[in-house]
């Protein structure tokens, strides 16, 4: 794996005392979760390089991501989701993979073009899913369009992503870059690798997909951005967002920028902050602002804020959330900034205030 440099390890500085608070608040939870179950399916739309597809989105239940298992990321709670004992057998998913299937007959009236699969960790990372896996799931979707999946910039190769492509499946690597800043994602996120680490995981792609027969599938990747980490205020996290999104369309491979704002959830550093009123989620009318500034990039730029309207989600006032978030989604099909043209609201200025007067000390300035 990527390793940073050695100061970030020194005993309870940096990375090394993130990952000390991190492992103590996981220890809390109680939940235990079955190795037959997915953690999550669904049926969905998403916009592509190759067009507008019914997806499936799978969320496998695995042994959980192995940074996060050392500690892992500031706002990352999928790992408290994690099945017990850092595996899980092989037999184990591929039934949750047919869970997955049952649920697309019985909720959608054809199959998905797009298919989506996340482990909450890394797809790709053979300590998650064995490589038989891997290539047991490429088999049973090979009769689909397009694939997605979710790994840390370690494990991607072109050997791998050739496993789905030969199928003549185009596949796309989904990253949490969160942030083409490193300081942000080192500080911020407690994530280890370097933006350095994401072009050369965009350069496998763009190696699979040039090797590469007339009749095998395209490669790519699809960086995911993290919204307003902790410790970011609103005017930072928005500079932040639209530099990220611009510098990840200008690299070779990457077609698809999804921003995901950040979101509370339990076990994690942000949920701590949250609860002693030390961080708010980012108002949507930043997410507006960033989807509709960054649309002339080369690259879809989508956003899917979740939990949107709640405390713990990306919120503006509560009136005007729903009209927001459909604006947003909106714009992920269509990729036109004019639909943010149509919404307003007096909140509106508020946001305007804290994006003029919020600075790292005096955040949240409004809730």
């Amino acid at each position: 794996m990527s390793k940073p440099s050695p100061e970030v390890y020194e005993q309870g500085k940096g990375m090394d005392a993130h990952n000390q608070v991190m492992r103590r608040i996981r220890a809390e939870k109680e939940e235990t979760y079955d190795p037959h179950e997915p953690t999550r399916v669904w049926i969905d739309e998403d916009n592509t390089p190759g067009g507008v597809f019914q997806s499936l989105t799978i969320i496998l239940n695995t042994g959980g991501c192995r940074w996060a298992r050392a500690g892992g990321c500031t706002m990352c709670g999928y790992v408290a989701e994690s099945v017990e004992g850092g595996s899980v057998s092989h037999e184990a998913l591929l039934d949750q993979i047919q869970v997955c299937l049952d649920h697309e007959k019985e909720n959608a009236d054809e199959k998905s073009g797009l298919v989506k699969i996340y482990t909450s960790g890394s797809f790709l990372d053979e300590r998650e899913v064995p490589g038989e896996t891997r290539r047991a799931i490429a088999d049973t979707f090979a009769d689909r369009e397009r694939m997605v999946v979710e790994s840390l910039p370690d494990f991607v190769d072109r050997e791998k992503i050739e496993e789905f492509t030969g199928h003549g499946l185009d596949t796309d690597v989904a990253i949490g870059l969160e942030t083409v800043t490193d300081r942000v994602r080192h500080d911020c996120v407690n994530k280890y690798f370097d933006f350095a680490d994401f072009e050369d995981a965009c350069a496998e792609a763009v190696a699979a997909d040039e090797g590469s027969a007339d009749d095998e599938g395209d490669a790519g990747v699809k960086a995911y951005l993290l919204m307003k980490p902790p410790f970011l205020s609103e005017p930072e996290a928005l500079e932040d967002m639209k530099s990220s999104v611009r510098r990840c369309s200008e690299v070779d491979g990457c077609h698809t920028v999804s921003m995901n704002p950040c979101n509370v959830q339990r076990y994690t550093m942000v949920d701590e902050l949250f609860f002693r009123g030390g961080y708010r989620p980012p108002w949507l009318w930043s997410v507006a602002d960033v989807l509709e500034s960054t649309a002339d990039c080369d690259a879809i730029v989508v956003s899917d804020p979740v939990g949107h309207g709640s405390d713990r989600g990306a919120h503006n006032c509560g009136d005007c959330d729903d009209r927001v978030q459909t604006a947003i989604k909106d714009f992920d099909v269509r990729q036109d900034p004019s639909v943010f043209e149509q919404v307003s609201c007096d909140c509106e200025l508020t946001w305007e205030a804290v994006v003029e007067r919020e600075t790292s000390y005096n955040m949240p300035l409004a809730r």
